[in-house]
Order: structure tokens, then C-alpha cells, then sequence
């Protein structure tokens, strides 16, 4: 039994990298695919697609490389989690890096970038910091 799935997907793409693997497969939620849409949008990875296998639904990531096996994801760090709740308000949102890194925060609006989250005036939870 997993008890933090987001945090298995931050391993596996963690251990893909460190693998030089061009994609990575896991099994899949909603949750999953709206943060790989955040990681395809700022140019973290090349793509993703779901595929539904014998009713299991499974998520594809492609990695992205930049010239010789230079991965675009050089870290990833799960902030909130099931034994502690991590939530910001609009004011308090965390620049990763100095704003050279990505917060990805769930809010009411949908899961989105703290820099969209700080425009849109959201907060919410922080689900893990990518740079």
C-alpha cells in the first residue's frame, strides 16, 4: 500500500534522470497528470500521455535532455505530505532558488505554478518545489 503517491512519482522521475532514461511509467490520477501538465509547461519535461492498460490507467513521461544527456530536472522536492500539510497564503508563496525554481501549489483554481498562484491572488498547498 503507497500512502504518498506524489512522492512516488517524484522518485521515479528522480531515479529516471539519474538513470538517463528517456521516459518514465506510473500508474496514473488526476492529481499525477495535472502536475506533469505544470512540469510540460515550464519545459521540465518533453510530454506525458495516460494510456489505459486492462483498466489500470498508467502515466508516460518523456524526460528532456538538453545536448549531451544534461537532464532539465535537476531536483525535485515533495514539501507537503501526508503527516504534514504544508499550506501558503497568497502573500506567503515560496520562490525556489530565487525564482530560478518552480513551487507547484494545488489551489482552488487547480494545480498551478506559485508565480501563477501569486498573479491569479491563490494560495494553497504546496506540493513540491522542481528546479
Amino acid at each position: 500500500m503507497m500512502t504518498d503517491p506524489i512522492a512516488d512519482m517524484l522518485t521515479r522521475l528522480r531515479n529516471a534522470v539519474a538513470a538517463g532514461h528517456t521516459s518514465v511509467i506510473m500508474p496514473a490520477s488526476r492529481l499525477k497528470t495535472d502536475i506533469a501538465r505544470v512540469l510540460r509547461e515550464e519545459g521540465y519535461i518533453r510530454g506525458f500521455d495516460v494510456q489505459e492498460e486492462k483498466g489500470k490507467r498508467t502515466l508516460r513521461i518523456q524526460l528532456r535532455y538538453a545536448g549531451k544527456k544534461q537532464p532539465m530536472l535537476l531536483g525535485l522536492k515533495r514539501v507537503s505530505r501526508p503527516g504534514l500539510r504544508v499550506y501558503t497564503k497568497r502573500t506567503d508563496i515560496p520562490r525556489v532558488f530565487g525564482g530560478v525554481g518552480t513551487a507547484i501549489l494545488s489551489t482552488p483554481r487547480g494545480v498551478m505554478t506559485g508565480e501563477q498562484a501569486r498573479r491569479l491572488g491563490v494560495g494553497g498547498e504546496v506540493l513540491c518545489q522542481v528546479w
